[in-house]
């Protein structure tokens, strides 16, 4: 750019750093989508046409964005990891285009969806896998309320107002009984990606759990491994020939990580065989 008397105002422009060497998650929310809800009409408690959408949009961002390893989405919400805008922008385009697929026979009209996001690191890989452990529990809990509460008001008869009292201060396992009781809904036979979210990552061939211990070995790094350019681009082609997959599976416990050290360690795994 030229020099011209103008270019003072470059000096307002902040840094806005993220610290270095830890796990940086980004937060993508939709902006004003209760209204949006209500507005296309979505189905109570879950609209599975609705989820397929943002795991689209999400799946569409891990292909794009490499250095993405991982990203679990509920709801409204999906949490992936690189700088906020291009992970933002990235998916509210995947989300726009992904529509018709799914609603069919509700088009867009403006206002178009938006979304917004922010950028929060955790240090330690234990840190990591709590915060994404907090999230599927935060996924479970709001989905027994509300699968019991639209029972109530869609198959129960009762207002909104008196579903609200019903529940209250009702732990898990009444909810349960409120629902297999009152409608014969059995809470474990609900579909997966309703009571879990989903889970997009590369996939390779799982692993034996007894083989590494990537987590410890992860956090006892004061500095990312160097690598050669080499290795960089033999890396980068092995994750172009992954998969990427959308799953509804428990990451709480050990298993999910241990079998698929790929995902903490960013080094590709062995590519499945094809069958």
């Amino acid at each position: 750019m030229a020099n011209s008397k103008f270019e003072y105002v470059r000096d307002f422009e902040q840094p806005d750093p993220l610290l270095r060497n830890t796990w940086i998650v980004v937060r993508v929310d939709g902006r004003a989508f209760t209204k949006m809800c209500a507005r296309y009409g979505f189905e109570k408690p879950n609209d599975r046409r609705a989820l397929d959408v943002m795991n689209a949009a999400a799946m569409a961002v891990v292909a794009d964005l490499p250095e993405i390893v991982i990203a679990y989405g509920v709801s409204d919400e999906f949490r992936a990891s690189k700088l906020v805008s291009t992970i933002v922008s990235t998916f509210t385009a995947n989300y726009i285009h992904s529509w018709p697929k799914y609603f069919t026979d509700t088009p867009l009209s403006f206002p178009l969806p938006t979304f917004d996001g922010r950028a929060v690191c955790y240090p330690t890989v234990q840190n990591l896998r709590d915060y994404m452990s907090w999230r599927q529990a935060d996924c479970h809990i709001n989905n027994l309320y509300n699968t019991s509460f639209w029972s109530l008001v869609q198959l129960g008869g009762m207002s909104n107002k008196e579903a609200e009292q019903a529940l209250a201060g009702t732990l898990a396992g009444e909810k349960n009984e409120i629902l297999f009781s009152r409608f014969k809904i059995n809470y474990n036979n609900e579909p997966e990606i309703f009571k879990k979210g989903s889970v997009v990552f590369r996939d390779y061939e799982l692993v034996d759990p007894k083989s590494h211990t990537t987590a410890e070995t992860v956090d006892a790094l004061a500095e990312p491994v160097q690598q050669s350019k080499t290795q960089t681009e033999n890396d980068k082609k092995r994750r172009s020939k992954a998969r990427i997959v959308v799953e509804h599976l428990d990451i709480i416990r050990d298993d999910f990580w241990e079998r698929r050290p790929w995902i903490l360690s960013n080094k590709p795994g062995k590519v499945p065989k094809e069958t």
